[in-house]
């Protein structure tokens, strides 16, 4: 009876080894990623420290002063270039340059098998999540677009002064959210921000994106602030111009293992 308890304590002993073993093998087969934005205007990093502070040239030569710098991505999407298994992270994320503790993002739901992967994001809302008043927080930080321009919240607030080097210094409002084609008939104007290169998580993850803030005037349009200052939210071709240069905002920057 002795022996026959002996060989069943030992049999439980090696299934509950075998059981942790199987455990960390499924452990070490996935990694929890989060997201670093990092700010910059072409070399010069930007922050809540220094944002409104700095003389900034824009493409077009226009010398700026930044008041505030507010924007949303939403869907964040991994996708694997081994398999084309695609994981995309819940929320969205909204960002104010003064607050740096809205620059990072790590999704509640995060875990990803490891692998080889590419990284892909909404700017904005899509057709599908950009619904009025559907958000709390996004109603409380006064981020409606109004319904008479298409409704749903903004995309970006860009605000400042330009021609800051002058004696006739003007305020532009480079604001950006769904486009009005005419009175009543609007047009989606997200933007689906791709990046080329692919990486690979071995680890738990941050994945660093860099916002060159310098590119909503340069490429491919180079932007006027003299003709397009403010309002812009009802121009139509202001509105088509940013969906096209906020393609060119967004880099991968480095990825932390």
């Amino acid at each position: 009876m002795k022996k026959i308890a002996t060989l069943i304590a030992l049999f439980l002993t090696l299934t509950a080894c075998s059981e942790d073993a199987d455990d960390n093998a499924v452990a070490e087969t996935n990694a929890s990623v989060s997201f670093k934005f990092t700010h910059n205007w072409n070399d010069q990093l930007l922050d809540s420290s220094n944002f409104e502070n700095l003389d900034l040239t824009n493409e077009n030569g226009e010398v700026i002063n930044i008041d505030r710098i507010r924007y949303l991505i939403s869907r964040i999407e991994l996708i694997n270039t081994d398999n084309n298994l695609s994981y995309v992270f819940d929320g969205y994320k909204f960002t104010d340059l003064s607050n740096e503790d809205t620059y990072d993002f790590s999704p509640e739901t995060n875990a990803v098998p490891l692998g080889n992967y590419q990284l892909k994001f909404i700017w904005g809302f899509n057709q599908q999540d950009n619904i009025n008043g559907a958000y709390p927080d996004l109603n409380t930080a006064s981020w409606n677009w109004p319904d008479m321009l298409g409704g749903g919240y903004h995309f970006l607030q860009f605000d400042g002064m330009y021609n800051v080097n002058t004696t006739n210094p003007a305020p532009f409002n480079y604001h950006n959210g769904t486009a009005r084609v005419s009175e009543g008939v609007f047009e989606q104007n997200f933007a689906t921000i791709t990046f080329s290169e692919s990486f690979t998580i071995s680890n738990n993850a941050t994945i660093e994106v860099k916002m060159n803030i310098a590119q909503f005037f340069t490429n491919p349009n180079t932007w006027d602030l003299n003709v397009l200052d403010t309002p812009l939210m009802p121009n139509y071709t202001a509105q088509k111009m940013m969906q096209e240069n906020v393609l060119s905002v967004f880099s991968l920057g480095e990825i932390i293992q």
